[in-house]
């Protein structure tokens, strides 16, 4: 017996898919890989009708896995030098039984595929049902697998997601 969750629920996570993102962007273009040759940072494309910054070429793959979910903290007002910014973080729980059963374990290393940069997209009930579409793009900050030992395995993984600033933040001594 390894435990179970208490109040599943299933996330939509986006991942990287690092092999797609490597290859050409911008077809015949000058580009020859979504990737920065100096900074392996994604490129920025060229938009189509040659105006504008463009934007990052990422290819992103989504799973869904099972979890419980833990809010620290949603639309907490940030004060920014241009204005507010909502922050939010969450904690995802996942059982190693519910992603080795999904296939999201390595079996040669016995780490979960999940990883630091994955978006969180929504989650769902477990009937598939949307309980609550992410608006601002949260990313995982923290993969951490804890509780080892419960059936002599490993037994839970946590997920942390936060927003990303988006200016300097404005500190107000007080």
């Amino acid at each position: 017996m390894r435990g179970k969750l208490l109040n599943p629920f299933v996330a939509e996570i986006a991942q990287l898919d690092t092999l797609a993102t490597a290859g050409d962007p911008d077809g015949a273009g000058a580009l020859t890989s979504g990737y920065d040759d100096d900074f392996r940072e994604l490129v920025k494309v060229p938009p189509l009708t040659g105006q504008g910054p463009g934007a990052e070429e990422r290819v992103e793959k989504t799973v869904r896995v099972q979890c419980q979910v833990e809010v620290v903290t949603y639309d907490q007002l940030v004060q920014f030098f241009p204005g507010n910014s909502p922050q939010a973080m969450l904690t995802l729980v996942l059982h190693f039984a519910d992603l080795e059963l999904a296939g999201m374990v390595d079996t040669a290393t016995g780490e979960a595929l999940l990883r630091v940069g994955d978006r969180l997209v929504a989650i769902y009930d477990t009937c598939g049902a949307l309980v609550q579409q992410v608006r601002e793009p949260m990313f995982c900050t923290q993969v951490m697998p804890t509780s080892f030992g419960l059936g002599r395995a490993r037994n839970l993984l946590l997920m942390t997601f936060q927003t990303r600033d988006q200016a300097a933040r404005a500190w107000v001594a007080g």
